[in-house]
Parts: structure tokens; C-alpha cells; sequence
């Protein structure tokens, strides 16, 4: 029997591995056979993942520390990546941050640090590993997260910053799908709705949150851990061969109306 997601033997890159959702598809990918490299500031917290990771699902692993905003780090860990695992062919661009504040209250700062991590951090990371890895290659696989506040604005939380850095991932993602199709490169973004996570479980259960679930989602309810796993699953794997420029929303509809 065929398995249309067989990743046996293939490198994948997750930036933000330390917690949370780059931590579930980085197991996700591993559950497909995928060898592991988990990236994050946090060399704590990346490389009790990977070992965990290891345990799991008997692939290989690797942590390797990164700010992604530093183009030198972003650089040197690439090389390093190459060096120890000798390719990279998923990259998923998962790190990221968000900070809620009115949009009249906004002060630079937060802005450019939104911008520069989520969108310029989400540039480097592709350049370097399409350059050095996918490209001389012939092949790749990046998958950006966006978010579906890239896509729409919202009334609920004030973060003019992330949606504009979000949405920026999304049509940067067409625009290297565009350039790079021409090296079996593919790239994609899934735009995520709210998911649970220990960081967001609390606000999520809150009264007010729930109303808000009935009120705009129309499965009228948050996302649960896994429910992600699949589109990375799908856009990493060779399943995925045609796909690219491709922005897949996972938010349970609230982006369809």
C-alpha cells in the first residue's frame, strides 16, 4: 500500500521548535519518517524537544539556535544544518510573535520588531536555505505560517502590526513560489485560526472567547492540537508535487465569511 506522505529520509527545518504549534508539526513530520531540526532562540528548550522528538519516533534530530532576524546566525546555522544532516528539504518558516495594542497606540518599535521578526526573519530563513540547500538541489519544500489575520482584519484584539506582517508572509509566499518553481521548489503558507496551545488555553476557555467562537467561526470552536499537522503534512510531503503559491487557511471558516 502506497503512502502518499512517506517522508523517510528527508531533512525538515522548523523555526520557532521551542513550544507550541512548531512543536507539533515538527513531531507531525516526524510521524511521516522526516529527520528533525528544531530551531529557536531557546537552546534549553530546543534540545529538550529534539530529544523528546527522538524518543518518540526513532529519527534523527538536530538543535540548532537561531535568532532568525540575524541574518549572520541565520546564515551559519544553515551551514551548520548542511554540514550535520547534509540537506534540508522541508523548511517551515513557524517562528514568530504578536503583540495587542490599538492601532492609535502603537509606537514604532512594536511595529518594526513585528515586522521584522515575522515577515524579514520569514525572508531570511527561505533565502539561505533555498540558496544553499533547495536550489543546487532541484528541490524543496517551504511552508510559511501565516495567519488568518493576514488575511482579514479583526474587532476583538487591536494588532495592526500582525496583520500587516502576516499578510505580508502571504503574498511573499507567492512571490518566491513564482520565483522558484523553476527549481522543483514549492512554497506555501497555511494561515492558522486560534488554537489551543498552554499559552492561549486560558484566554480561549474564557466566556468571552467562547461567544466569540459561536459568533464567527462556523465550526464554533477553536482549534485542537493536531488539527494543524495535517496541511504541513500535505505540503511537505510529495503528495504536494503540483501545489504551489498556495495560501490554505486552517481556522475552522472564520476567513470564508
Amino acid at each position: 500500500m502506497k503512502n502518499y506522505f512517506d517522508l523517510t529520509g528527508q531533512v525538515a527545518v522548523v523555526t520557532g521548535c521551542s513550544t507550541g504549534l512548531g512543536v507539533q508539526m515538527a513531531k507531525a513530520l516526524a510521524s511521516q519518517g522526516a529527520d528533525i531540526v528544531a530551531l529557536a532562540r531557546r537552546q534549553d528548550k530546543i534540545e529538550a524537544v529534539a530529544a523528546e522528538i527522538a524518543a518518540e519516533f526513532g529519527v534523527k534530530t538536530l538543535a540548532v539556535p537561531c535568532d532568525i532576524t540575524d541574518t549572520e546566525r541565520v546564515n551559519a546555522a544553515v551551514d551548520e544544518i548542511l554540514e550535520k544532516m547534509g540537506r534540508i528539504d522541508i523548511l517551515i518558516n513557524n517562528a514568530g510573535t504578536g503583540g495587542v495594542t490599538p492601532a492609535e497606540d502603537v509606537p514604532d518599535e512594536m511595529f518594526f520588531n513585528e515586522i521584522n521578526i515575522d515577515l524579514t526573519g520569514t525572508f531570511k530563513m527561505a533565502r539561505a536555505v533555498a540558496k544553499k540547500a533547495m536550489i543546487p538541489a532541484k528541490y524543496g519544500r517551504i511552508i510559511n505560517i501565516a495567519s488568518m489575520y493576514g488575511l482579514v482584519g479583526n474587532k476583538i484584539a487591536g494588532s495592526a502590526p500582525y496583520h500587516a506582517a502576516k499578510g505580508g508572509v502571504v503574498n511573499l509566499t507567492r512571490a518566491l513560489a513564482a520565483e522558484w518553481g523553476k527549481y522543483g521548489i514549492t512554497v506555501n503558507a497555511i494561515c492558522p485560526g486560534y488554537f489551543y496551545t498552554p499559552l492561549t488555553k486560558e484566554t480561549l476557555d474564557s466566556e468571552f472567547f467562547q461567544a466569540n467562537a459561536r459568533t464567527m467561526i462556523p465550526l464554533e470552536r477553536y482549534g485542537n492540537e493536531g488539527e494543524l499537522d495535517t496541511a504541513a503534512i500535505f505540503l511537505a510531503s510529495p503528495a504536494s508535487t503540483y501545489v504551489t503559491g498556495d495560501i490554505v487557511p486552517v481556522d475552522g471558516g472564520y476567513t470564508c465569511m
